[in-house]
């Protein structure tokens, strides 16, 4: 299938935003929004005449929800379940480190925290066979815990075919895709001292993936650059200390 897939990391704290459509659609899914994304994101739509059906958190950590309402609109936010309690106000679910974090997130989000108006589970048949959140672009959910009690990555298919700014992968061939949100980055994976991160479930998360997801597949996570599941399981010492 051929497709739309964009990133956008001009964001708090770089986290990657991310735009998929399936060619020849209306409609486009929005992964991630994070503070200082909605304007990136209502031009790019704009630009490609579609509109958004709808968004999708990998988990809801304020540095990738925090668009979520000004993005959305009236459509569904979809949310691993685990994690919608900190829709009511995801600032508030972080530790002293991140003290000035709600000025910031305000700044760069335009405005304090305002809860989307229509927030929605990730669906549990995305869990089993998949769910086709907007048209032709079929995604299966996978629990992640470990980063926080919710965390999910998301298997998708299909080839990248928009050659604009801000594209990404364009092989020419269809590839499989994982969005990691904050479980594995290229060279890293996410940190497990937050609230609701657990080291264990971490551990355990990342032993399943690795035996779950073909090594060929295309990595595209919450912050950083895309990589391999291959490149990440023999380069990087994080997923070597995980495994172990």
């Amino acid at each position: 299938m051929d497709m739309i897939l964009l990133r956008y990391a001009q964001t708090f704290l770089e986290a990657n935003t991310y735009l998929i459509a399936a060619d020849g659609e209306k409609t486009a899914l929005v992964v991630d929004p994070g503070a200082g994304s909605r304007i990136w994101v209502r031009e790019t739509l704009r630009d490609l005449d579609l509109e958004c059906a709808a968004v999708l958190v990998t988990h809801g950590h304020p540095d990738h929800v925090w668009d979520a309402a000004a993005v959305a609109g009236n459509s569904p936010v979809y949310v691993p379940a685990p994690d919608r309690y900190r829709f009511d106000d995801p600032a508030s679910y972080l530790t002293a480190d991140f003290s000035n974090a709600r000025l910031a997130l305000s700044r760069m989000g335009g405005g304090p925290w305002r809860k989307p108006d229509n927030v929605c589970d990730v669906p549990g048949e995305s869990y089993d066979s998949g769910f086709e959140i907007v048209p032709k672009i079929r995604i299966r959910a996978v629990a992640a815990p470990g980063h926080t009690e919710g965390s999910a990555v998301f298997l998708f298919a299909g080839q990248s075919t928009l050659n604009r700014d801000n594209a990404i992968l364009l092989t020419g061939r269809e590839e499989h895709f994982l969005l990691t949100g904050d479980v594995i980055f290229n060279g890293g994976i996410g940190r497990c001292d937050l609230p609701g991160g657990d080291e264990q479930k971490m551990a355990a998360t990342l032993r399943f993936l690795v035996n779950a997801v073909k090594p060929e597949t295309y990595l595209l996570p919450g912050h950083g650059p895309h990589t391999t599941m291959f490149h990440e399981t023999r380069h990087s010492p994080f997923m070597h200390a995980a495994m172990s």
